[in-house]
């Protein structure tokens, strides 16, 4: 997706048509091998810089910005509805449900489409320099620009491949849902096709990799629900992955 970022240079098909192009991103959107686990899932300690061109927010000096319920399901603030957009904001964007290797949706549209926050949160990694390099290692800076973002619901939401991201967006400030936060691109390993690399995961505690940020649960049937304006969250999903796998330390080896 080397739509990875929205300034940066930075799926198997069911259906005919998407196969071939599916196919061809298999290639492009390996952001990396599978994902490997790490544990709890409150918000994380992020470091100021991180030397590879991104910017993350500081660690929280108040309050969580989550909290745990019951079932120790990240709730956010106690009885606040909870609002998700689809990630792309055009008609006819497609995506896939299915993506090579681990857990993810490229999602096509035009380069310069603008990419927006899925729900209301705190930026938490930005990334407006692509470093990708086909020589270079896999999967560190497969997404060339990015934004991830932490939703109130307790889950983190990324976005790849992005030709630019939005002035103002910066690590740390809060984001409303449906709000811009950069364009579709085809920046880091987007093999040359414009789209957006989507992952979901939980906000690792600590300085965890891009083997977790690039997703470690199925996007596709959230981002059915919310292209039909369903509020369909995915924080039991998430929790569920994070209770089973932790926080891998290191990814799989392909």
């Amino acid at each position: 997706m080397r739509a990875d970022g929205l300034r940066s240079r930075t799926g198997r098909a069911a259906y005919p048509l998407v196969l071939s192009v599916v196919a061809l991103l298999a290639g492009a959107c390996a952001d990396g091998g599978p994902p490997v686990p790490r544990p709890t899932l409150p918000a994380p300690a992020w470091s100021a810089g991180t030397g590879d061109g991104r910017t993350a927010a500081p660690s929280p000096s108040g309050p969580a910005a989550t909290t745990s319920g019951p079932t120790g399901r990240p709730t956010g603030s106690a009885g606040t509805p909870r609002r998700y957009v689809f990630p792309v904001r055009a008609t006819n964007a497609s995506y896939h449900p299915t993506h090579s290797a681990y857990p993810g949706t490229d999602i096509f549209a035009a380069c310069g489409t603008p990419v927006v926050a899925v729900t209301d949160g705190r930026i938490l990694e930005v990334s407006r320099v692509d470093r990708f390099d086909k020589r270079g290692p896999r999967g560190p800076f497969n997404g060339g620009l990015f934004v991830s973002l932490l939703g109130d619901d307790g889950v983190r939401y990324y976005g790849s491949h992005l030709t630019g991201v939005a002035a103002g967006i910066e690590a740390g400030i809060r984001v409303r849902a449906g709000q811009q936060v950069g364009t579709v691109g085809r920046t880091g390993n987007a093999n040359n096709v414009c789209h957006l690399h989507f992952g979901i995961s939980p906000p690792c505690t600590g300085s965890d990799g891009w083997w977790i940020r690039r997703g470690v649960v199925w996007p596709a049937p959230y981002l059915t629900a919310w292209r039909r304006k369903v509020n369909r969250a995915a924080a039991d999903e998430v929790t569920a992955w994070h209770r089973k796998h932790g926080c891998p330390a290191a990814p799989k080896t392909d």
